[in-house]
């Protein structure tokens, strides 16, 4: 089995009816991967404070085996308990977020914010080791700049204070996607630090998670994870056709009814074939058809009659 496969932590997509769709596709085949599902980030204050959403963020389903949850949050008091309450569910392990660049996350002092500070990051995760026994990880960014021996003394600290993986971003918090991914950094800190480092940013093909997988301990994967679910069961078979695209959305739009709340529904639609109708001759198309309604039953009909349209066309 190759190196481990991670799926990111996105918002509004990587929750438990994406990782039901990725599973679904596992067959009678063993998989090529070893698989890793991080949630989508959960607010520490949210958490605590009994959110009304938090159970479906906290959903474990369908392999808490391979589940690692995201926590975000600014407070180290909330962050320590809420890592203590996660710790309490089947899941193999805990990530702190000291990577998102988002300004609504940022003005709490949370994300990349963490990376200002080496002696405030180093003292939340002490505060948190004795409270996790799962494995404690934390993705992050190359930094507020781009200062690789920075990035090297504070992931240094967090080896220190018990931190067992760290995945790597390697883009600084201002660009965003501006630029590509420094993958040699990613490679560079493997080679300062004890621990696993992960590596994350461009990987849009099968092409790339193989070549990417090199530079590290494990390859996380975003965007193309959501266009292509069946990427992590693909078995190294680069020619095989892609399954029936048709089948795979109506899937979807069942698990997500099964799995997410109404208030959701539609959000995480959108999200999802957002990337999803990249697949589609008319992707652009399909998406402003689908974005245009206001229901999820609305949204089938429209995936539904798009097919058929493709079928009877001459």
């Amino acid at each position: 089995m190759e190196k481990p496969l991670l799926l990111a932590p996105m918002a509004e997509l990587s929750h438990r009816g994406l990782r039901e769709l990725i599973e679904s596709y596992k067959g009678q085949n063993l998989p090529r991967y070893e698989i890793e599902y991080f949630t989508e980030m959960i607010s520490a204050g949210a958490f605590i404070n009994g959110g009304p959403f938090e159970s479906w963020y906290a959903d474990n389903g369908p392999c808490p085996e391979k589940l690692v949850y995201q926590l975000v949050g600014g407070n180290a008091d909330q962050i320590a308990r809420a890592a203590g309450m996660l710790n309490l569910y089947e899941c193999l392990g805990i990530d702190i977020n000291m990577g998102c660049s988002a300004p609504a996350i940022t003005r709490t002092g949370a994300g990349v914010r963490w990376m200002e500070d080496i002696d405030r990051a180093g003292a939340l995760i002490r505060r948190i080791r004795p409270l996790v026994s799962r494995r404690l990880s934390v993705k992050l960014r190359t930094g507020l700049t781009d200062d690789f021996d920075y990035l090297v003394r504070f992931c240094r600290r967090l080896q220190e204070e018990g931190v067992e993986l760290i995945t790597l971003h390697p883009r600084t918090a201002k660009e965003k996607f501006k630029r590509r991914a420094r993958w040699s950094q990613v490679s560079a800190l493997r080679k300062e630090l004890r621990i696993p480092v992960a590596g994350n940013g461009d990987i849009n093909s099968a092409d790339e998670i193989e070549s990417r997988s090199g530079e590290c301990d494990a390859v996380m994967i975003g965007r193309l994870a959501v266009r292509k679910p069946w990427i992590f069961y693909q078995n190294g078979d680069k020619e095989a056709p892609d399954p029936d695209l048709e089948e795979a959305g109506l899937r979807f739009f069942g698990l997500l009814a099964k799995y997410q709340p109404a208030e959701f529904h539609i959000s995480r639609a959108r999200r999802f074939f957002h990337y999803f109708c990249d697949n589609l001759k008319w992707g652009n198309y399909v998406k402003n058809l689908l974005n245009r309604e206001t229901s999820l039953l609305d949204m089938e009909k429209t995936w539904r009659r798009f097919f058929a349209e493709q079928i009877i066309r001459p």
